[in-house]
């Protein structure tokens, strides 16, 4: 049997041998930084757990005792909400990494991945809900009201999510139980994720065989990590001492009113860019499904590639990037879109930029 520092010893020096590209840059290291802040949100999350209340009428009190009444709470809430801000920022640069890498065609890997990221919007809206302020409760009421698109049987199952006829306590409960337990389930797939990962071996920016083009992991690319780690958690934990709210709603520090409808309905910033094709389309069921495809759509993109399987050129190439930064710039225009009023121009423009996402979303997949 193993003595503790026997195994500990066996652990790193596994980790240290691990064999990864000599070429790879920083920007792998938003893989890594999406795991460290998932640990983060869950031990966040655990202790706030340990406080809050699922109930319509004391869930926002609880959230101000939180604030107010318990030691440290105030940094344990803004950290876990601007953490969930930073998870889903790790995860678009580390998909927009993808993307410019053609990493998209290691199936596997970016299957568990796109999976990876629809679990982890669902928990952010699950927990967006759980505060119970305005923009919460009518969030919840808008976006769970979209599923009764579903033909012949949408509205019995908005029913049963709701666990009534409107948002209320069994919703509340509801969601808070899917935004504890989900976590979890994303740390098992983060895991799959790793092991087809490991399968193949890590990409490199020039495509290069893997053959001898190796290096142990430590110390090499472990700096580029800890330094990545450095910056971006100084940067995070700036925001949360200093602008814990900064990405917050005014509305959201109002109790939740079933009476009174906010002016502007708009989630967290990271859903605005399917919330801005959502709106634009004025059919509410091809809006939802618009809605949907474009996050389906970047499971489509290793096949699209298979089937067309163009030949690679200095031509095919010089276009790849130009499409890509056109669609993360695009990204970013529908995400400022999905957050202003819906009216001109803003309509048209919300219209254009959705028609150009999934445009050059479907040339990257070809190309």
């Amino acid at each position: 049997m193993l003595r503790k520092n026997e195994l500990l010893n066996l652990v790193l020096g596994s980790f240290s041998y691990l064999p990864a590209p000599v070429n790879i840059s920083f920007w792998w290291n938003w893989g890594s930084m999406t795991g460290v802040t998932l640990v983060l949100q869950i031990l966040t999350g655990l202790f706030l757990t340990m406080h809050y209340v699922s109930d319509a009428s004391v869930a926002f009190d609880s959230v101000v005792h939180i604030d107010r009444d318990v030691n440290f709470g105030w940094i344990i809430r803004a950290a876990h909400a601007n953490g969930a801000s930073l998870f889903l920022f790790c995860i678009f640069m580390h998909i927009g990494r993808g993307l410019y890498y053609k990493s998209f065609m290691n199936v596997h890997t970016w299957g568990v991945g796109v999976v990876l990221l629809i679990l982890s919007m669902l928990t952010a809206f699950f927990g967006y809900v759980l505060p119970w302020g305005q923009m919460s409760f009518w969030g919840a009421t808008v976006i769970t009201n979209f599923l009764s698109v579903i033909p012949y049987y949408g509205v019995d199952i908005v029913n049963w999510i709701w666990g009534g006829y409107s948002v209320g306590s069994p919703t509340l409960t509801r969601f808070y139980t899917f935004h504890f337990l989900f976590p979890f389930l994303i740390a098992v797939f983060s895991l799959v994720h790793l092991v087809f990962l490991h399968r193949t071996g890590s990409s490199n920016p020039l495509k290069l065989s893997s053959g001898g083009m190796k290096m142990p992991f430590w110390p090499y690319s472990g700096i580029k990590d800890v330094l990545g780690f450095l910056i971006v958690f100084s940067l995070y934990f700036l925001i949360v001492f200093f602008l814990p709210n900064y990405f917050g709603d005014p509305e959201n520090f109002m109790k939740a009113n079933p009476l009174v409808t906010p002016v502007h309905i708009k989630p967290e910033w990271y859903f605005l860019f399917a919330y801005a094709i959502l709106r634009c389309i004025p059919d509410k069921t091809l809006g939802v499904v618009a809605l949907v495809m474009s996050i389906l759509m970047l499971l489509l993109l290793p096949f699209l590639n298979k089937v067309v399987n163009l030949s690679y050129t200095k031509t095919v190439g010089m276009w790849y990037q130009i499409i890509f930064w056109v669609f993360s710039v695009n990204f970013v225009l529908l995400t400022w879109l999905g957050g202003s009023p819906v009216e001109e121009p803003y309509i048209i423009l919300a219209r254009i930029c959705s028609v150009v996402y999934f445009m050059s979303l479907f040339l990257l997949g070809i190309l």
